[in-house]
C-alpha cells in the first residue's frame, strides 16, 4: 500500500505545476506509532507503547501531556471525541464533548432587540460549557486500558512541575493572544511575564496545574469534578459573570456513542457519530464522490475540485438543517450516509450550483487552530483517533485561578440565533439551539479506515469547519491518488463549507489554469496566503508488511514517532 514519493510528486507536479516540493519520508516503526501536533506529547505515547500499554494508555498519556505543552487546544477545559477500534474489531466513540450549563438559555448571547453580541460567546467564563475531557480520557483508559492512572499521569505532571521550554511556535502563539491574556489576570500569572510576552526558550512551569493533575491522578474524575478543583472552577465562574455551578460538574459524565461506518471503494470509513457533524458529513461526501472517477480527473484538476467542492457543498448544507445532539433532537442520520441518498443528489459535472439554491448564505469568518488530533496504533491490534478542544484558541482566554488550565469557549459552537455564524462561519438551526445539558454540534472528525477488514488508516485534524473536508481529501489521496501518508497529509488543500459560497485553496494548490476553469463553472475561488485548511495527524497500517507509517503535518510542526 505504501507507494515510492517519485510518482506520485511527478505526478502532482505534473497537474498542478509548483504545487508542492518532495514530501518527507513517512516514519516507519515495527511496533507501534503515535502522531500527534507536539513532541512531548508523542513521546509520552511511545514511552507507554515501549512499556507494554496498549493503543488506549497510550492515547491517555498523550492526551494529558498535551494539556499541559499544548495549552491551546489540548486542555483538561475542554472536552473531544476518541474513536477506538479494538483489536477484537469492536468499535466505540467515547463523547465527551462540553455541555450547556443548566443555567444556560437560548437567548443568553442576544442584546435587548435580538442581536447576537459575539464577544459573551467567546471571550470570558459566561462563554464556557462544562468541561469533559478528564472524564472522557479516564473512561477509555478504565474501561479499555490496561495501565493505571499513576504510570499514565506520570510524564504530564512531572512535565507541569519541572516545565519545558517554549518553543518558537508556541512563542507565536501565545502572542497572538497577548492582548486577550492581560485581560484575564489568572491567566496573565501563567502565561505572560509581568504582562509581556513569554520568550523563546523560556522554561514555563505550571505549579498551579501539576497540582490539578496530581488530583486526579489520586482520585480520578471525583478529583476534577468534585473538591478543590471544582470550587476553583465555580469561583470562577462567580469571578466572570460565567455559570457553571457545583451540579454541573458532579452532574458529567461521559458517554459512548455508535460510530458511523461507510465505505469508499471499498474501504471501510468509520468515523464520528453526532453530537460530531463530521462523520456525517465525511461519509456524505464520499458517497457522492464515489460515483466519479476522479483518479482520472486527476489531483486537484478543475473537475476534481469541483466535485470536491459540491460534495462538500451539499454535506454541510445538511449539516446545517439536521444535525444536533442526538440525546435531545432525532436526526435522519440512515439516509443522510447512505449510497442512494448521495446518488439523489443533483450533481452538475460541469457547473457550480449557487449555495443560496441549496440554503440561505452568510459572510465567512476566518477559524482560530483550536482543535488537535493524534492518532495512536499498537502492536495488539488496538487503533485510537482522537480530537480534543477548546473551542476558540485558549477557549474563553480565561485560565481558572489555583488550578491552571483554560476554560473553553464551546458555547458558541451552539446556534446562538438561526441564521447567525458562529466563529467558524457555520450556521444551524433549531437542532443545534442552546438548551441545558445539551452538547452542541462539532465539526471533530476522527476517523479509522479499514480495508479487507483490518486498520488501514487513522486519521483527523483541526482547524473548525475545515477539519471534515481535510480528513476527505487525505483519504481521496491515499485510495484515489496512490500517495504514501506523508505525501497524502502535505498535499495542498481546497475547502467548500456550502456557506460562504467560495473556494479557498491553499498556496500552490491551484494553478492558474484551474482557478480560471473554476471561476469558468461559476466559482468564486479565494487563494489563502498560509496553509491554514485543517491540520492533521494520521498514520498508516501496512499489514502486508507488518509495519506503521506516519504522516505528521508541517502546517503545525506535527510529530511522529514509533518504535
Amino acid at each position: 500500500m505504501i507507494r515510492s514519493i517519485g510518482c506520485a510528486v511527478l505526478m502532482l507536479f505534473l497537474l498542478v505545476p509548483h504545487a508542492v516540493a518532495a514530501s518527507r519520508t513517512p516514519i516507519r516503526a515495527k511496533h507501534g506509532m503515535v502522531v500527534s501536533a507536539e513532541s512531548l506529547a508523542t513521546e509520552a505515547g511511545v514511552e507507554i507503547l515501549k512499556r507494554g500499554g496498549n493503543a488506549i494508555d497510550a492515547a491517555v498519556a498523550v492526551g494529558f501531556v498535551l494539556a499541559v505543552t499544548y495549552p491551546e487546544a489540548g486542555n483538561i477545559g475542554g472536552g473531544g471525541f476518541m474513536l477506538v477500534r479494538l483489536a477484537n474489531g469492536s468499535c466505540t466513540m467515547v463523547d465527551f464533548r462540553e455541555k450547556a450549563p443548566a443555567a444556560a438559555t437560548r437567548t443568553m448571547y442576544l442584546d435587548s432587540i435580538g442581536n447576537p453580541v459575539v464577544e459573551k460567546s467567546l471571550l470570558g467564563p459566561l462563554a464556557a460549557a462544562v468541561p469533559g475531557t478528564v472524564a472522557g480520557l479516564l473512561h477509555a483508559l478504565e474501561k479499555y486500558g490496561t495501565m493505571p492512572r499513576t504510570k499514565v499521569m506520570a510524564r504530564a505532571i512531572d512535565i507541569a512541575a519541572n516545565g519545558f521550554p517554549v518553543s518558537h511556535r508556541q512563542k507565536a502563539s501565545f502572542d497572538s493572544s497577548l492582548v486577550e491574556f492581560n485581560q484575564f489576570e489568572s491567566t496573565r500569572k501563567v502565561f505572560t511575564r509581568n504582562g509581556s510576552s513569554i520568550k523563546e526558550g523560556d522554561v514555563l512551569r505550571q505549579p498551579d496545574l501539576a497540582r490539578t493533575l496530581i488530583a486526579i491522578r489520586d482520585r480520578g474524575s471525583r478529583g476534577f469534578y468534585r473538591g478543590r478543583i471544582a470550587d476553583q472552577i465555580v469561583a470562577e465562574m462567580k469571578r466572570g459573570g460565567g455559570i457553571i455551578s457545583l451540579r454541573d460538574l458532579a452532574d458529567y459524565k461521559a458517554v459512548e456513542r455508535t460510530p458511523l461506518t461507510g465505505s469508499y471503494r471499498g474501504y471501510e470509513v468509520i468515523s464520528s457519530a453526532p453530537p460530531s457533524a463530521g462523520g456525517t458529513v465525511l461519509l456524505e461526501m464520499l458517497n457522492i464522490l464515489e460515483r466519479f472517477d476522479l483518479r482520472g480527473k486527476g489531483f486537484n484538476s478543475s473537475q476534481t475540485v469541483h466535485l470536491i467542492a459540491t460534495a462538500a457543498q451539499h454535506a454541510y448544507a445538511d449539516r446545517a438543517e439536521y444535525l444536533g445532539d442526538p440525546d435531545f433532537v432525532r436526526m435522519p442520520l440512515d439516509e443522510l450516509v447512505s449510497k442512494p441518498y448521495a446518488t439523489n443528489q443533483a450533481i452538475d459535472s460541469t457547473r457550480a450550483s449557487a449555495s443560496i439554491n441549496v440554503r440561505g448564505g452568510i459572510p465567512d469568518k476566518e477559524p482560530g487552530h483550536e482543535t488537535t488530533h493524534y492518532c495512536v496504533a499498537d502492536q495488539y491490534g488496538n487503533v485510537v483517533s482522537t480530537t480534543v478542544t477548546v473551542n476558540g484558541l485558549y477557549g474563553c482566554k480565561t485560565v481558572v485561578d489555583g488550578a491552571g488550565f483554560f476554560l473553553n469557549n464551546e458555547m458558541d459552537d451552539f446556534v446562538v440565533k438561526p441564521g447567525a455564524a458562529n466563529q467558524f462561519g457555520l450556521v444551524g438551526g433549531e437542532p443545534n439551539a442552546i438548551a441545558p445539558g445539551k452538547r452542541s454540534l462539532s465539526s471533530m472528525t476522527p476517523t479509522i479506515v479499514l480495508h479487507n477488514g483490518k486498520p488501514f488508516l487513522a486519521l483527523g485534524a483541526r482547524g473548525g469547519s475545515r477539519i471534515t473536508t481535510a480528513v476527505a481529501q487525505i483519504i481521496i489521496n491515499v485510495i484515489d491518488f496512490d500517495m504514501n501518508i506523508q505525501e497524502a497529509v502535505d498535499a495542498p488543500r481546497i475547502h467548500h463549507q456550502w456557506l460562504p459560497d467560495e473556494i479557498l485553496y491553499e498556496p500552490r494548490a491551484l494553478s492558474r489554469d484551474v482557478v480560471a476553469g473554476l471561476q469558468g463553472m461559476g466559482y468564486v475561488v479565494r487563494g489563502i496566503h498560509e496553509h491554514l485548511l485543517g491540520r492533521s495527524q494520521a498514520l498508516i497500517i501496512d499489514t502486508s508488511n507488518g509495519f506503521f507509517y506516519s504522516g505528521a503535518d508541517p502546517r503545525e510542526d506535527g510529530v511522529a514517532k514509533g518504535y
